[in-house]
């Protein structure tokens, strides 16, 4: 009899663990505005082209599959809006700021900022936001 009690005890518990992981996962995945950057050549975003010009990031609420070894939060899509519109989009590296110490060896983003970037040889950019210490990287080929 206890050993009844106690197994649905376990089930109870991991059901109500699985339903908050569900809903955090459900919260971290909500649209979020990441900045402004100004992109000063085209390039290439999702294998379609992207012009020159300003705009706004937003993470996508559609998250891309990921990769062998990578957890699903650790990639995000990004869209570049004008005017409201998608005009395209790409997939983000998404790091914490510990993270990003590791892999940053030019100094720290401040927090609210962006920073785009050409990237040795000439043939690849990649855009740096820092949105409340998330730290997104993205890179486009230039076109």
């Amino acid at each position: 009899m206890t050993q009844k009690i106690f197994g649905a005890l376990v089930v109870a518990v991991v059901a109500v663990s699985g339903a908050v992981s569900a809903q955090t996962m459900a919260t971290s995945t909500k649209a979020a505005n990441l900045g402004s950057v100004k992109l000063g050549h085209s390039v290439m975003a999702d294998g379609k082209p992207l012009a020159a010009g300003t705009y706004t990031l937003r993470v996508s609420d559609e998250m891309p599959a990921p990769v062998v070894g990578q957890a699903p939060d650790e990639a995000r899509w990004v869209e570049f809006l004008q005017g409201g519109t998608v005009k395209g989009r790409e997939i983000a590296t998404v790091l914490n700021k510990d993270e990003m110490k590791e892999v940053s060896n030019g100094g720290m983003l401040a927090a609210g900022s962006a920073r785009v970037q050409m990237l040795k040889g000439g043939e690849y950019y990649r855009v740096w936001l820092n949105h409340g210490g998330v730290n997104y990287l993205i890179h486009l080929s230039a076109q």
